[in-house]
């Protein structure tokens, strides 16, 4: 019954968001993305309220823990879409309805994930240390390369598609496909969704680890991954240009992942508990931005959104 409510909590707040509030393509403006952005964080707080009153302290240190891991993680998804949309030109008023159906299109693979992901370390408890080791060097890496390493002119994705179905020259409004002389078309639109959606497997890889790092419970580890990235949206429209002034923040990440990583190496040696891996991320978090506040770079790097 809780997978099922949860379920249903997340398509009405998909359905009101797109249905309603975003029916008509507009420019989302800064204060509209911080209200939503408010209600996200909210509607993920008081979950971690009722999981509190429900299954006890510890399940909602997990819960949030996996929480703060996915959402600081995405702060490269983020530079992301900032690149997928230059590069591709896309309006403003296009681009909330693209991250809608790339991240809807990002729950479903993300749960599927988990869904192996729990099986298979039930199945075989060694997988743990793979994970672990994986999270770490990833960590290590990110640490190296400051930048995200991502090129949407050649993604692969869009490569293989476009053998197989045409594609206009120009949009159609929101449309991702088009009928032209009786052939069904394909819009630039529709491969920017591929660009985001092929892009968001490498970063899942990264998160849905971290998060099993943190708790195995699929249930946990699925409503923390769902709750952070449904905000993802609004969270891109306030703060695509000011993240670009946290100069720390990849620094930061990658001490996050080294550290899950470490702690799924370790977990036959050393237990450590919810709250503490809870308060070790939020403190990473806490001193990476602030840092970069007050040290920012001389001439601060932004990228533009149109």
């Amino acid at each position: 019954m809780a997978w099922v409510a949860f379920n249903v909590l997340v398509l009405a707040m998909l359905a009101l968001d797109l249905g309603v509030f975003h029916r008509d393509d507009h420019r989302v403006s800064a204060k509209e993305a911080a209200a939503w952005t408010v209600v996200w964080i909210a509607l993920s707080v008081a979950f971690a309220g009722a999981l509190y009153l429900w299954r006890g302290a510890d399940v909602a240190a997990q819960y949030f823990a996996g929480y703060l891991i996915e959402k600081s993680l995405s702060a490269d998804n983020i530079f992301v879409f900032l690149l997928i949309f230059s590069f591709f030109r896309v309006p403003p008023e296009y681009q909330h309805r693209v991250l809608f159906w790339g991240i809807l299109g990002a729950l479903v693979m993300r749960a599927t994930m988990i869904g192996v992901g729990a099986a298979l370390l039930e199945r075989f408890h060694w997988l743990i240390y793979v994970f672990g080791a994986f999270l770490a060097w990833t960590g290590l890496r990110m640490a190296a390369h400051q930048k995200s390493e991502v090129d949407p002119s050649d993604n692969r994705v869009v490569k293989l598609f476009r053998r197989f179905v045409p594609v206009t020259d120009h949009l159609h409004g929101h449309r991702f496909f088009v009928r032209e002389g009786g052939k069904l078309l394909a819009t630039p639109l529709f491969l920017v969704l591929l660009v985001i959606e092929s892009t968001d497997v490498i970063f899942a890889l990264d998160s849905v680890a971290a998060i099993f790092a943190v708790t195995t419970d699929p249930f946990i580890v699925y409503t923390s991954n769902v709750l952070a990235i449904l905000g993802l949206r609004s969270m891109y429209f306030m703060l695509a240009d000011a993240l670009g002034k946290l100069r720390f923040l990849r620094a930061g990440l990658s001490l996050i992942l080294t550290f899950v990583g470490a702690k799924m190496l370790l977990s036959s040696l050393v237990t450590v508990p919810p709250t503490l891996s809870l308060a070790v991320i939020g403190i990473i978090l806490a001193v990476t931005v602030g840092a970069s506040l007050l040290l920012p770079e001389s001439k601060p790097r932004t990228v533009r959104t149109e």
